[in-house]
């Protein structure tokens, strides 16, 4: 085990209902602390259920409101009780006050570069001035290369990635699925795909 001196990693998943970004997200916690001692994580979470998982020490979770996606692909708030507009800016401004509070030395996007609906774009720059080290974390396969590319391009999620991700990492075996077959990554700005 080696050892780093207060190393703070926060890694955000938007994880509106099923359980996969939740537990990917905590395995690599869970890893970094066995490995690092003296690192401290936090995951933010929108999955319901993030308190029903045992987490290890140092590691931790801040909840925000939770959202469903719907068959159609959109999104909506679980309840009746709030605006889906309401819910969305509460998420965006918990997680920016945690980053700002936290002040996290390695942040790790699982997914979504620009966060669900964009809520993470705030906190970016933020993080970057900071002098955080930004991560895009991607599973193995994502979708159809023409659906992530159509998908990407839909929400500028390429000039968020080139603006302010420092690396990528995949998860998983490279021989298996590359991720990002759909999409021309830049080789300038700091762009790095590893497993």
């Amino acid at each position: 085990m080696k050892r780093l001196e207060h190393v703070r990693v926060l890694m955000y998943s938007h994880d509106t209902f099923g359980l996969g970004h939740l537990r990917r997200c905590r395995t690599i916690a869970h890893a970094i602390v066995e490995r690092f001692k003296g690192v401290n994580v936090i995951i933010i979470s929108g999955s319901q259920i993030a308190g029903a998982f045992d987490f290890r020490a140092r590691v931790d979770f801040v909840k925000i409101p939770s959202v469903i996606k719907l068959y159609n692909g959109h999104y909506d708030s679980i309840g009746e009780y709030i605006d889906l507009e309401d819910i969305l800016m509460m998420r965006k401004l918990i997680i920016q006050r945690t980053a700002e509070a936290f002040q996290p030395d390695l942040f790790i996007v699982d997914k979504e570069p620009r966060g669900l609906r964009g809520e993470l774009e705030p906190s970016l720059p933020i993080l970057q001035k900071q002098g955080c080290h930004i991560v895009l974390g991607l599973r193995e396969v994502l979708d159809e290369p023409e659906v992530v590319r159509r998908e990407w391009q839909k929400h500028n999620a390429m000039d968020w990635v080139k603006k302010y991700f420092d690396s990528s990492w995949v998860y998983g075996s490279e021989d298996f699925y590359h991720p990002l077959s759909g999409i021309n990554l830049p080789v300038a700005g700091g762009i790095q795909l590893g497993l």
